[in-house]
């Protein structure tokens, strides 16, 4: 077996692994490379492992070097998660020891791999998780599943008039006001709709927009992948001033619709901290938790990073972006945005 950074010759070698592998996912597809590269300037290092011939592995990673956040080489940035995927765990511990060594030789700050398992025995954070809901065919099933108070809720917010229309690069502009004023909310800069017009170009029929409507205006929104059965919660926000219409019931209710009508097995709600109010609605949908894994390869380092929202540290730039007007984060958040990965 040799271990080698896959170039643009490799892509269909790549993703025809990726597609087929079982313990592969989402976000190890080759086309993160480009969006990454292209749209937020950072170098990916994505690592291919070979024997006769044949593609057995791959874990792709993305230099991310940031004034705010120091060097970081991750799998994957940006998204929900990453980290390697082989043929077997020899595959896998291999990708693994050969990108502690690449982030030695670049001498970034630390390696970090965001996986659904602990890997090799390195250090690792475990307050994240992938909320996830095993779909029927039925969608009136999945109902009946909900608990009665969950039901109430979604009858509820169905009597306010709220229709959902799902699409692609046709809602983006509606797609990203939307996430532009929930992330202004939470105090978090916004990538620039050109990363998300890249992202539908790359993937087209594979992933797909929902955005909820109320009286002709957006009030919540959804971006969703879909790989190999199983739809990919992204990113999703809402209107903070439709909250009392609770649109969100509306929005998810119609995707896990949607996903059961057209025969998807599984549905990922997206990543949440622990006990977080993000997990506890979730929870509502009859989603269960995945434990994920942040692995951590310390070389600058000398300690495990604390980059997250509730770091007290970032308490004061959070309140001073929340109170910024919308047109000047438009401007300022994009080249933020891609220094946090």
């Amino acid at each position: 077996m040799r271990i080698r950074v896959a170039t643009a010759a490799d892509a269909a070698r790549w993703n025809g692994f990726v597609n087929l592998c079982p313990r592969a996912n989402f976000y190890q597809r080759f086309e993160w490379a480009a969006l990454n590269r292209e749209q937020l300037g950072h170098r990916d290092h994505f690592l291919l492992a070979e024997r006769d011939a044949s593609v057995v592995g791959v874990l792709p990673m993305v230099r991310v070097r940031s004034l705010l956040f120091g060097d970081v080489l991750a799998s994957m940035p940006f998204v929900n998660f990453g980290g390697p995927a082989g043929t077997d765990e020899t595959v896998e511990s291999a990708l693994v020891a050969e990108a502690c060594a690449l982030a030695d030789r670049l001498r970034c700050h630390y390696l970090q791999l965001r996986a659904t398992r602990a890997l090799g025995g390195l250090p690792v954070t475990t307050d994240k998780v992938s909320m996830s809901i095993d779909l029927d065919p039925d969608p009136e099933a999945m109902m009946r599943g909900f608990s009665g108070k969950h039901r109430a809720n979604v009858k509820r917010a169905l009597r306010n008039e709220i229709t959902v229309r799902a699409g692609g690069a046709e809602l983006l502009p509606d797609f990203h006001h939307l996430l532009s004023r929930s992330w202004q909310r939470l105090g978090t800069p916004l990538y620039g709709r050109a990363y998300f017009d890249a992202i539908v170009r790359r993937f087209g029929p594979e992933v797909r927009i929902f955005v909820a409507y109320h009286g002709g205006r957006p009030v919540a929104t959804a971006f969703n992948g879909e790989f190999r059965g199983t739809v990919e919660g992204m990113w999703a926000g809402v209107d903070p001033d439709a909250q009392e219409l609770q649109p969100n019931y509306v929005l998810y209710w119609e995707m896990i619709r949607d996903a059961c009508e057209r025969g998807l097995k599984r549905f990922h709600l997206g990543r949440s901290t622990k006990d977080s109010g993000a997990q506890q609605f979730k929870a509502k949908w009859s989603a269960e938790p995945q434990q994920l894994y942040w692995n951590y390869h310390l070389v600058r380092a000398t300690e495990i990073p604390q980059v997250n929202p509730d770091n007290p540290k970032y308490a004061r730039a959070i309140r001073a972006w929340q109170r910024l007007p919308l047109a000047v984060l438009g401007v300022i958040g994009p080249p933020l945005a891609r220094q946090i990965p």
